[in-house]
């Protein structure tokens, strides 16, 4: 069931917020229907507050766990009912989605008083984002004198420039070399355009067999081809990706690619899909005809590796437009008490993004992101919330909503490049991620690890400072008891969580960190993960034992201490 918001009439700050996120977003073709969406928002009424170890020498610095109590499940499912609302539409960065969501926070924050965090004193962190998109007319293939055609022939990635060479077969493409196998052997790459059959693992290979260092005792092909100086990169057509042909199209000419201003994402090769009639032209003369590549590929047995009539060549001609967007994360303080500890800081954090609308399933092509992470998000705001009405600690504490975690931690990567305080003056940085799910009786414990109701996983508490993990550990014996599970940070743990959400982006400079999470779910990136299928009751205690931590935390005299090397 999907949650539609409804709004009624309230005086609040949310316009003057309104035109300091405005100001920094640039002009947009959905301008005025964002700024319709806003004044809605201006009418929003949610509610102030509902009803609401291990043997150490680490001691508790307080008694009591500040303000925690005040943090009640009906106020998460308030704020969740809104934020993971169809009107917030999946919340991809950037969209007018996210930008709503961040208008949402931006109001409560100001109307509960706390302290700006971002630009020039407001609650927003502006991230410029350059996009690159396809350029249907400066685009073109073409072999001898046959000309091909974007979106009629081929389709191609976001890949500026000119390509040209002579054509290469190299079968399924891999290199591993504790089973013999090379799929380059006696033939030269370096400068050709290279045919690959998209098979998977070469026959007789399981992904257990990969167990060395990549580059070294295995390759894939694009990472082969790219360190052999390979031009561009072409894939026998399989049903498949025929069929995503159009979407493909889509993909480069309307979204493209993506990243903040300064960064540079950029594919390995460009990498052509033909039709079936332009591949039947790059093997017309040659000793295997295309027909054969085809289904030999389709059946998983490619044809071995083969040089085409050097004589031939091809050209593939890339254009691109850019332009900027952007889009922010949400900052907003309560400052400490103490004149000394107050300019040290204490980070609370979560994602507010989700993938936006994509395919639709059954019928649903939002994708509300209700788990991942509006869970964390509307956590973090009901902390903020309690934080700013009741007592301040002694240090400063940071609330932070990043953007763009979906796309490889953009927000918490732009945070660290661009603190707004101190780097070195982070004492630690709490994370949560999917923290809104429980089991149920219908949970395939076989395939999902969802934790049962009253637990939680916590990973990374103890990677960074073994004294971090213990007063986690001891703040949640004293309070609530829940169940702290950290099988997520052996080091055999195949799924390498800890590098896997925001709070990676403050280990990697030296900030100790906490990972909350709730696991991955079969609603996991679908338009299923919904707010009616959140545990309130559960998200409640993670909620209050972060606070609690929080808390503890910013009232210590002295901060943990870092006693292992960061990742």
């Amino acid at each position: 069931m999907k949650v539609h918001y409804t709004v009624t009439w309230a005086t609040t700050p949310l316009l003057r917020v309104s035109n300091e996120l405005h100001d920094g977003l640039n002009d947009r073709e959905s301008m005025m229907k964002l700024r319709f969406e806003q004044l809605l928002l201006c009418l929003l009424v949610l509610p102030g507050g509902g009803a609401g170890g291990q043997t150490s020498r680490t001691q508790l610095a307080t008694s009591n766990h500040g303000n925690a109590d005040a943090i009640s499940a009906r106020e998460l499912r308030e704020y969740l009912a809104f934020i993971a609302s169809d009107e917030t539409e999946g919340r991809a960065t950037p969209s007018r989605g996210l930008d709503v969501t961040a208008q949402l926070l931006a109001g409560h924050l100001a109307r509960w008083k706390l302290r700006p965090g971002g630009d020039s004193g407001t609650f927003f962190q502006r991230i410029g984002i350059t996009r690159a998109r396809l350029d249907p007319p400066a685009n073109e293939a073409q072999l001898g004198d046959r000309h091909f055609t974007l979106g009629e022939d081929y389709v191609v990635n976001v890949f500026a420039g000119t390509f040209s060479g002579s054509l290469v077969y190299v079968s399924h493409g891999w290199v591993i070399r504790s089973k013999g196998i090379d799929a380059y052997r006696e033939l030269d790459v370096r400068d050709k355009i290279v045919i690959v059959a998209e098979t998977g693992l070469p026959a007789g290979v399981r992904r257990a067999d990969l167990s060395g260092p990549q580059g070294d005792d295995w390759e894939s092909p694009q990472p082969a081809l790219q360190r052999r100086g390979a031009r561009a990169m072409i894939m026998v057509p399989s049903f498949g990706p025929l069929l995503e042909f159009d979407r493909r199209l889509r993909d480069g000419t309307e979204d493209g690619i993506m990243a903040p201003v300064g960064s540079v994402v950029r594919p390995p090769l460009p990498v052509v899909r033909p039709s079936i009639e332009m591949f039947n032209a790059l093997f017309e003369g040659e000793s295997q005809p295309a027909s054969l590549l085809f289904n030999r590929a389709a059946a998983g047995d490619p044809v071995p590796s083969f040089a085409l009539d050097p004589a031939r060549r091809f050209t593939l001609r890339v254009g691109v437009r850019e332009d900027t967007l952007a889009t922010q994360n949400v900052i907003a303080m309560v400052k400490g008490s103490d004149a000394v500890l107050a300019k040290e800081y204490v980070i609370v954090s979560a994602h507010y993004d989700h993938l936006g609308i994509g395919a639709p399933v059954n019928g649903d092509s939002i994708y509300n992101g209700a788990d991942d992470d509006g869970s964390g998000s509307a956590a973090v705001l009901a902390m903020a919330r309690a934080m700013g009405q009741g007592a301040r600690p002694r240090r400063s504490v940071l609330f932070i909503w990043h953007a763009g975690e979906e796309r490889q931690n953009w927000g918490s990567k732009y945070f660290v490049q661009h603190p707004t305080v101190p780097l070195p003056q982070i004492v630690a940085a709490l994370n949560l991620d999917m923290v809104g799910r429980t089991r149920t009786s219908h949970t395939d414990t076989t395939r999902w690890k969802v934790v049962p109701p009253g637990a939680i996983y916590v990973v990374g508490a103890k990677r960074m400072s073994r004294e971090l993990g213990e007063i986690n550990d001891m703040v949640n014996a004293r309070y609530l008891r829940l169940a702290f599970d950290t099988r997520f940070d052996a080091p055999d743990e195949p799924t390498r969580l800890f590098m896997r959400s925001d709070h990676l982006s403050y280990a990697e400079r030296g900030v100790p960190v906490i990972f909350y999470y709730g696991g991955e779910h079969e609603d996991f990136h679908q338009p299923s993960d919904s707010a009616d299928r959140i545990d309130y009751q559960n998200l409640e205690k993670v909620a209050r034992t972060v606070f609690a931590t929080t808390w503890e935390l910013a009232n210590r005299s002295r901060r943990p201490l870092r006693d292992v090397p960061r990742p």
